[in-house]
């Protein structure tokens, strides 16, 4: 019989801490999936950066593309996504999202809105101590901030929080994203009015599908099992429908 490699799952973590940390859940797809987990820059065990950028960082991605790639990624890491999905089409199999912050698409929705406004103010007029920060974000987001004082990994990816492009205000190239033909997942966790409005907007415009899975609020992903197989299950009938 001939050689069929597995399918190939590009995950691209978000903010605060690097890939290992973010897809630790997901490493039983490995039995299915060859999975490429990159750290991004300014995450340990690399050096801090002065300035992020969701779309440099889709630029950057190309290290990792190859034909047939099925790209997920979470929070800051989906907005890196949708950009790296349009820069790059022609290689990609799938695109999974979840609960990208790019709230403009949701712009006029009040909950979306005071969300953004909320996270302007954080960053232009909030502690400038990068624990406190810290503590203000995970709040926002319904994430868990860890008891005691935070390690020097959590605290090297809140500097790296704290010099992010605003992901708020990105403007999602939905038209190129709508000419693509491979399929598409929005995730979301059921736990914020405001995310569920962006990734209401995303699975219109982008034809998507749409999948809510509760208990672990903005961080879906680490629910592992449950979110598993919702991706594993996407990810084999996308590489059935481009065999057809």
């Amino acid at each position: 019989m001939p050689f069929v490699p597995r399918p190939r799952v590009l995950f691209v973590h978000g903010s605060v801490v690097n890939g290992d940390a973010t897809w630790a859940a997901q490493r039983p797809l490995a039995e299915r999936f060859e999975l490429v987990i990159p750290n991004r820059r300014g995450f340990p065990p690399g050096p801090d950066v002065e300035s992020v950028d969701y779309e440099d960082e889709a630029a950057w991605l190309d290290l990792y593309l190859e034909p047939g790639t099925h790209l997920v990624g979470h929070s800051y890491g989906g907005v890196i996504a949708l950009f790296a999905a349009a820069r790059r089409p022609e290689l990609l199999r799938s695109l999974t999202v979840i609960e990208p912050p790019a709230l403009a698409v949701a712009q006029g929705n009040p909950v979306a809105d005071a969300f953004a406004e909320s996270s302007t103010r954080l960053w232009e007029s909030g502690p400038h101590d990068p624990e406190t920060f810290l503590r203000g974000f995970l709040a926002a987001v319904n994430a868990p901030a860890p008891r005691g004082g935070f390690s020097p990994a959590l605290l090297q990816g809140a500097r790296t929080l704290m010099v992010e492009r605003y992901p708020w205000t990105a403007e999602i190239p939905f038209a190129d994203l709508e000419a693509t033909r491979f399929p598409k997942l929005v995730v979301s966790g059921g736990h914020s009015e405001a995310f569920d409005a962006v990734c209401d907007v995303l699975e219109e415009r982008l034809g998507g599908e749409r999948a809510v899975l509760p208990g672990a609020g903005h961080a879906v992903q680490r629910l592992g099992e449950p979110f598993n197989d919702v991706l594993a299950d996407f990810v084999e009938r996308a590489e059935q429908r481009s065999r057809t």
